[in-house]
């Protein structure tokens, strides 16, 4: 299972909010760079990135960021948030994202989300199922829909969809543990390649979303305030390569 750590970007700095809520909004660091380098130091390959300023507006905001982190470390970026035209989803490879994240998008334009597939593939473009209480939220989680959460997975996996990361709206930043249920029900009425997003407070969590068949998982709030060490993932991620 790969160990993807969470760096939110609101005005050029690092945060994290509590359940999405803007209101909660906790600056960590002011060099999102600087954070990027610390996971790469510690043996982190991989970068979840999220541009909460375009989550909320019409476009894609901080892809200078991006293209900072990409360009000055070599993590394998994938790219969320205010992605939601033709143009936005080149401005975020151009700018050095392996991977985007399409939700909004996704939900209110289809056959755009769809067409993506087709011309950067299935391994570029991950599908952003977020949720509370199983119905989909979009808009950096300002707006809620009556589309229920694995339904609205399977439906894109028959499309084509490869891989999508879901976070339970009201476990993400509470430290309490990820929604297994939620997840092993994902799982077995879609086998899509998961990356499990929200609530992770501890190692035991890694080890039950790696158990149940997660193919990846995020990792925020936990890292920033010091229930998960880098160097407890550093040896996390050791241990697998070693077992692999």
């Amino acid at each position: 299972m790969r160990i993807i750590p969470a760096i939110d970007i609101i005005n050029g700095k690092c945060v994290r909010l509590t359940k999405g809520d803007y209101n909660t909004q906790k600056t960590y660091d002011d060099n999102p760079l600087n954070v990027a380098k610390n996971f790469e130091d510690n043996g982190i390959k991989y970068l979840h990135l999220v541009d909460l300023d375009g989550a909320k507006s019409k476009h894609i905001v901080n892809y200078k960021i991006l293209n900072e982190i990409a360009t000055k470390t070599n993590l394998e970026i994938d790219f969320g948030g205010g992605i939601k035209s033709d143009e936005d989803i080149q401005i975020a490879f151009d700018n050095g994202a392996r991977q985007i994240t399409g939700g909004s998008i996704a939900s209110q334009n289809s056959k755009m989300f769809l067409n993506w597939l087709s011309i950067y593939s299935a391994d570029k473009i991950i599908l952003g199922a977020d949720s509370l209480n199983r119905k989909i939220a979009t808009h950096g989680w300002q707006k809620h829909s009556e589309t229920d959460v694995v339904k609205y997975i399977a439906d894109y996996k028959s499309n084509g969809l490869k891989y999508t990361i879901c976070t339970d709206i009201s476990m993400d930043g509470m430290l309490q543990g990820p929604s297994t249920d939620l997840y092993i029900e994902i799982l077995s009425k879609t086998n899509i390649n998961l990356i499990a997003s929200g609530g992770i407070s501890s190692l035991n969590d890694l080890e039950t979303l790696e158990l149940i068949g997660c193919e990846g998982a995020i990792i925020g709030k936990a890292i920033y305030e010091g229930y998960i060490s880098l160097k407890d993932l550093q040896n996390y991620i050791l241990n697998n390569n070693r077992n692999a």
